[in-house]
């Protein structure tokens, strides 16, 4: 299994355009995607801008499928419009939890 840490500044006007979007995006991602273990929303406490995807997949073939679902490019048209700059994607990975790997 592989994680991405995804790194998001979003414009303070449109945060919660994003957050509906992003949480459309994690929801449909945990809930209708198999390959898909684990997608977080995390937010800087340092910068009410800045958040931050943990997502977990299965394999290369599950971070594929995701970007073929219907509610993949409802995040990339919100992405377009919400994000101050481009997103930082690390790809990782997983070691622990065990059941990650």
């Amino acid at each position: 299994m592989f994680a991405l840490i995804v790194s998001l500044k979003v414009k303070p006007e449109m945060r919660d355009r994003f957050l509906e979007a992003a949480a459309d995006d994690s929801t449909c991602s945990v809930r209708d995607e198999p390959g898909c273990r684990r997608f977080d929303v995390l937010q800087d406490q340092a910068d009410p801008n800045h958040f931050f995807f943990y997502e977990v997949y299965r394999d290369e073939a599950a971070l594929e499928a995701h970007r073929a679902t219907p509610h993949y490019p409802r995040w990339r048209r919100a992405a377009e419009v919400c994000l101050a700059e481009a997103s930082q994607p690390i790809r990782c990975t997983t070691i622990f939890p065990r059941e990650y790997r």
